[in-house]
């Protein structure tokens, strides 16, 4: 029975091994940081509903936690890391999701990835009213106040520049094109930490079972 216990515990410990891989071959991290992700996951996944998978309310909850300002883009983010749309955020949903936020992710998936989170309806274009709480988000974030009619101008200026077809929308070529004269626009779709997450907790590479250097990557 004992070695029945070890050897299904083996198989256990080699599958997730195996599903770090993956999602490390997938994504900008190394197995090591997937690890350490792990760790995080497991604690916020726990923070409210202990079922080892993330609620909306345990993503709110740890978005935040260090501010008493709620971004008006919040629920969206929750549905754009929920891959599959099941109201829960799966571990490997949250490592893809984060993995566009790394420093070292393609500049055209931190692009697609913020239109996903403005497009508040889920329409497959950015709308005026969604455009106008974009603006909205950015001043918040910059912790500025302008008039109501400011905004409206910065609203109105925006969509006369960024629509092309003048359909009073913007696509995602359109959007495309707005970044690139615009690359503020995602600048915070960046999170410089993620480039350090072992430095930032050293005791998850500690308990590694499997160091960067032993993976093969084929391509």
């Amino acid at each position: 029975m004992h070695s029945l216990k070890n050897c299904f515990c083996l198989k256990k410990t080699r599958h997730l091994l195996e599903a770090n891989d993956t999602l490390s071959s997938e994504t900008c991290f190394t197995v090591n940081d997937v690890e350490a992700l792990h760790i995080l996951y497991k604690k916020l996944s726990s923070s409210i509903i202990d079922d080892g998978l993330i609620h909306k309310e345990e993503f709110l909850q740890a978005l935040f936690s260090c501010s008493n300002r709620q971004n008006l883009f919040a629920d969206r983010l929750f549905d754009v890391f929920d891959l599959k749309r099941n109201g829960i955020i799966e571990f490997g949903e949250f490592v893809r999701s984060l993995s566009i936020f790394h420093p070292k992710a393609p500049e055209e998936d931190k692009i697609t990835f913020a239109f996903k989170v403005y497009d508040l309806k889920n329409t497959g274009y950015i709308e005026r009213d969604e455009l106008k709480d974009m603006v909205l988000a950015i001043l918040q974030e910059s912790k500025l106040t302008l008039p109501n009619d400011v905004i409206e101008a910065i609203v109105h200026k925006t969509m006369e520049e960024a629509d092309l077809n003048g359909d009073g929308r913007i696509d995602p070529h359109e959007w495309k094109e707005l970044v690139r004269r615009y690359p503020s626009l995602i600048k915070n779709m960046t999170l410089p930490y993620l480039e350090e997450i072992t430095v930032l907790f050293p005791c998850f590479v500690m308990t590694s079972k499997v160091r960067d250097s032993e993976l093969i990557y084929v391509n």
